[in-house]
């Protein structure tokens, strides 16, 4: 089971690779492993660095909201 953390992603730095933040951190990341084009401004799901899916941003707020609530329970 892979488990992935919404990104933004804010700058493409590379053919394979992107500038992403979420929630004030920001990462390199790949972006070769999707199927389409992203651009700035696009939510992909990140998976040890990697993105997996990229999500609209209704989809990626959920879903950061969901790992907050879960987080708030440890």
């Amino acid at each position: 089971m892979c488990l992935g953390y919404p990104f933004k992603i804010l700058e493409i730095t590379g053919p394979f690779t992107a500038l992403a933040e979420s929630k004030g951190v920001k990462k390199e990341i790949y972006i070769s492993l999707l199927p389409e084009e992203v651009k700035p401004g696009d939510w992909v799901l990140v998976h040890v660095g990697f993105a997996i899916a990229k999500v609209d941003e209704e989809q990626a707020l959920q879903t950061i909201n969901l790992w907050d609530e879960e987080l708030e329970k440890l």
